[in-house]
């Protein structure tokens, strides 16, 4: 295979196996003499448990047991914890009821899990929970948003529903900023639910070792470290005793970050019976069991003087976390994504209040972006709401309220330092690509067909690849084979070849000689996973640094054996050579003489390896334009996506290829979350949408070819100068395609409507606007 450096569109080494079907996902591992775990599921949303009798399911043909809450607890088996119990503006810490593996007492939302069964096939299982018998005492249920001051309570413990109550910024310059007001934009909106669906369900195998103690843990997560560290905490384990490997994994998207009740479960079981035990979720029962994402209720109001110049911000949301706290649930609404409202604006004054609430809903968490695109698209709604209110156009404001590029670093009034970008090049770039000066002619176009269209804009930024730290390994074999453990898990992103790219950047070994090691806490003894799209920025930054490590050492004890000074050798092909003669010594030859003491400088410790750590300084900022062109059949309300333009910022490339890739990506799911997805519940808080029959997924049909190219400035905060890409194209997606939605339907008299905007709620909103419409003619 050929060997290809940073800054090439390689094609994905991963592919090859995927393709062919040889990929290895938790469901495919083979154990001998598993058990096959079912869950029973609560199908009530709120009810207490007046009894709950398992003795004709433990007679049950293939039975080996059934285990309940009550089993837990004589068991000592702890409850999930949440690792986000922030204080609020009072000063209190977040209300952090337990999470409890199996319920007890009482079922809080629909899915909730109150017995595990576990039998030799998975059909014995299912027919055996048929034969449990609960009776639930049903209770008035929180729904949602809407209800949560309706007099039903999740928590005794949280009057109102209130988890926490939250700010940041400062509210006095912001008060002072309105006073001076020559104008306001003010809006409401909802950031809607989201059932993440990722393409591989989620599933853990759990194997205990009678004889050692030693426990493992198979699971399909982003990051197997976390996972071991909090269920060995669950369950009591010495993590030193405690494996847990992440195989191949078909999509994370934030949900498979956290640890779940299954994971511990089937360890728990495992230990229990002798045997292995096996639990992989199916899609309906991953609608009622994976954290969703978003679920947020927005007020904002943005102060401008009389030239549409930016004052003051005031943001205050309300955001569903559901019936139990996910491990950064009560985070994502605050310190995750609140910091990025100030956008890319030079925004001097902005407040911030959050309300997390507890509802009898499945828990939230992170969803690509993790609280990123939540606030792109609050400010991105509002600056056009802005642009009306001003007067102005809608790219006009925006560059007139743009930090500039002279003025980088730039602290914004929320407290974060963008170290580089230039937003108005980007997006004088995304209008000219995709003709936002010809849009008039082409609206009278559609006009003459019928037709409604329209043109959007959005610029984003987000914070990522920070946070804490990551780490690497590197070693040469004697083979000549290059080793990677490193910490980070890839879940469709093409880790393995990008890692490739780097050591192939420096030792220019072909790709057939590199092997990276990912999701198994024994081939890598630290690890972060992947989230916060850090893969790069940080475990990208922490296997340069081993990379130069470990050529340091090479170059030094190639130059010991070659007797060569070290302006006299060269690096290239995967040996080293002096310079003008044909004089040489391979990476494996290295390898093998680092291995034997006898031929190493004196000291100098054996081995050709190293192990680094690298320690954000700081997060990226990636940003960028998305432009969306729309077309919409008022008679029908059916929105076709006729062009969507994108011009991104993250800073250094490693791999275009894949880098564009996950922008294709983000943008269809952002796309999704615009036009289609809705998450459902009705009063008795019952999942509605709970299958694909009902919860409507983006097709290949409604995302048109997206139009990337890039705009970029380097990061200064990483050795790679790269800034994450994985979530930017559901960042910036969702408000692009909405304002054009809007746009399109300006001419009907619409001013405002929320995601998704499916066929239904354009038609009403159409309807609904006529009388407004004709007034105005």
């Amino acid at each position: 295979m050929a060997k290809f450096g940073i800054g090439q569109g390689m094609k994905r080494l991963e592919d090859q196996r995927f393709l062919t079907g040889t990929g290895q996902y938790t469901d495919d591992l083979p154990f001998d003499g598993a058990l096959k775990a079912f869950v029973l599921r609560s199908p009530v949303a709120h009810a207490d448990i007046a009894s709950l009798d398992v003795s004709a399911a433990q007679r049950a043909p293939g039975v080996k047991a059934v285990l309940t809450g009550a089993d837990l607890a004589a068991d000592g088996v702890k409850p999930l914890p949440c690792g986000a119990l922030l204080k609020g503006r009072d000063g209190k810490k977040a209300v952090g009821p337990d999470y409890p593996l199996l319920v007890t007492d009482r079922v809080r939302h629909v899915g909730d899990a109150v017995a595990l069964i576990v039998a030799e096939t998975l059909d014995q299982a299912r027919d055996a929970a048929e034969l449990i018998d609960v009776e639930y005492v049903e209770l008035p249920a929180v729904p949602g948003l809407s209800a949560v001051d309706g007099g039903a309570t999740v928590w005794e413990a949280a009057p109102g529903n209130l988890c926490l109550d939250w700010e940041t910024g400062d509210a006095a310059a912001v008060e002072a900023g309105f006073a001076k007001a020559a104008k306001v934009a003010e809006l409401q909106l909802v950031n809607n639910r989201i059932v993440v669906n990722s393409i591989e369900p989620r599933g853990a195998v759990g194997v205990v070792d009678a004889a050692t103690g030693d426990v493992t843990l198979y699971v399909s997560t982003q990051g197997p470290h976390g996972v071991r560290d909090v269920i060995a905490g669950v369950l009591d384990i010495d993590p030193a005793k405690f494996r847990c490997v992440s195989p191949d994994v078909g999509g994370g998207f934030g949900m498979k970050i956290f640890p779940y009740r299954e994971h511990a479960l089937v360890l728990w079981a495992a230990g229990k019976l002798g045997r292995p035990v096996k639990w992989i979720a199916e899609r309906g029962e991953s609608f009622v069991s994976d954290t969703q994402g978003r679920d947020h209720v927005s007020h904002a109001r943005l102060a401008l003087d009389a030239d549409g110049r930016f004052l003051a911000l005031s943001v205050d949301t309300k955001a569903d976390l559901g019936a139990y706290l996910s491990l950064y649930g009560p985070a994502i609404p605050t310190v995750a994504g609140s910091g990025m409202l100030a956008g890319l604006y030079a925004t001097p004054a902005i407040h911030v209040r959050v309300r997390n609430y507890f509802t009898n809903t499945l828990p939230v968490d992170a969803y690509r972006g993790a609280g990123r695109p939540e606030a792109a698209y609050l400010i991105e709604r509002l600056v056009d709401v802005a642009a009306k209110v001003a007067g102005l156009p809608r790219d006009e404001i925006r560059r007139r309220n743009f930090i500039p590029a002279s003025a980088m670093p730039f602290t914004t009034a929320l407290g974060e330092t963008y170290d580089s970008g230039d937003f108005a090049a980007h997006l004088d770039k995304a209008l000219e690509r995709a003709d936002w000066a010809g849009i008039d002619a082409r609206k009278a176009a559609s006009a003459k067909t019928g037709k409604l269209r329209g043109i959007g804009i959005s610029t984003y930024v987000e914070a990522c690849g920070g946070g804490g730290p990551e780490w690497s390994d590197i070693r040469i074999e004697p083979d000549g084979t290059i080793v990677v453990p490193i910490g980070t898990r890839s879940t469709g992103q093409g880790h393995e070849t990008a890692y490739t790219q780097l050591v192939s950047e420096t030792f220019g070994v072909d790709n057939d000689k590199v092997r990276i090691v990912q999701g198994d806490t024994a081939a890598i003894e630290n690890g972060a996973g992947t989230d916060g799209s850090r893969s790069l920025p940080a475990g990208g930054s922490a296997l340069h640094m081993a990379i130069q490590s470990v050529s340091a050492k090479a170059r030094m004890l190639a130059g010991y054996l070659l007797e060569a000074a070290d302006a006299d050798l060269e690096l290239a092909d995967g040996k080293f050579t002096v310079v003008g003669t044909d004089r040489s010594i391979t990476l494996g030859e290295l390898a093998a003489a680092a291995s034997d003491p006898a031929q190493m400088p004196e000291g100098i410790e054996p081995g050709l390896e190293a192990k680094e750590m690298y320690k954000p300084a700081a997060s990226t900022y990636p940003n960028g334009t998305h432009v969306c062109e729309v077309e919409i059949d008022p008679d029908t309300g059916i929105v076709d996506l006729v062009q969507f333009t994108v011009v991104d910022d993250f800073g250094e490339v490693v791999n275009p290829l894949l880098l564009e890739g996950q922008v294709h990506g983000g943008v269809a799911q952002g796309v999704g979350q615009a036009l289609f997805e809705r998450t459902v519940y009705d009063e008795r808080a019952q999942l509605v949408t709970g299958s694909l029959m009902d919860y409507c997924l983006p097709r290949a049909d409604n995302v048109p070819p997206v139009d990337f190219s890039m705009s970029p400035t380097r990061c200064t905060t990483n050795p790679l100068g790269v800034k994450g890409c994985g979530e930017a194209g559901a960042i910036g997606a969702p408000p692009a395609v909405i304002n054009a939605v809007l746009d399109a339907l300006a001419p009907a008299g619409v001013t405002d409507i929320d995601m998704p905007a499916t066929p239904d709620s354009i038609w009403a909103a159409i309807q609904a606007a006529r009388p407004t419409a004709a007034a105005a003619e």
